[in-house]
This record gives structure tokens, sequence and C-alpha cells, in this order.
């Protein structure tokens, strides 16, 4: 179905709502909770350093030439979602465990 041009677009929105939504139900039941963040630019950012490291998507290794920080890229992008995240709780005031 996502082949047809016209409702591809469509599926796939639908997916990723209802997986925001089960995330976010199973979150909830375990006492948890799910904190969005902008992915933009996470895996092109160094997570060592913050600098951004431009490169195509065939790269799959982030090679920061300012720190010297080697890793995968989605590695990276998830260090640098993470901290995105626990910024996001802390600048809330909804995490006291982080300040």
């Amino acid at each position: 179905m996502t082949k047809n041009h016209c409702l591809a677009k469509h599926i796939a929105d639908a997916a990723w709502s209802k997986l925001i939504t089960i995330t976010s139900y199973k979150a909830e039941w375990a006492g948890k909770r799910v904190e969005f963040v902008n992915p933009c630019n996470t895996s092109q950012m160094c997570s060592g350093c913050g600098q951004i490291v431009k490169k195509e998507l065939s790269e799959r290794i982030h090679s920061c030439p300012y720190c010297g920080l080697v890793l995968d890229r989605d590695h990276n992008a998830a260090m640098n979602i993470l901290r995105l995240g626990l910024q996001s709780l802390q600048n809330s005031g909804r995490c006291q465990s982080l300040q």
C-alpha cells in the first residue's frame, strides 16, 4: 500500500502515530513518561563537543574532526536525543533528580 503515492504519506503517518500511542501507554503503565524531542541534526551534531559535522546518509560512522570522537552514527544520534530529553525535563522542572 505504501507504493501508492497517494496513500503512502497517510499510511506512514498512521504508523508513527500508533507507535507514539502504544509507547506512551506502555510508559504510563510502567509509571514512566515519554518525552518528545526535535530530532533535527541529532545525527549531525557531535555528542562529545556539540559541533555540527555534516555527513551523507551513506556515512555510518560519526568521526568528529573537532574533538576526535569516533562512534556509530546511530549511537551518536541516540546520545544526542537522550541529552535533549534530559535537558527538556530539567528545564521544565519535572525531573527533580537531575538538579
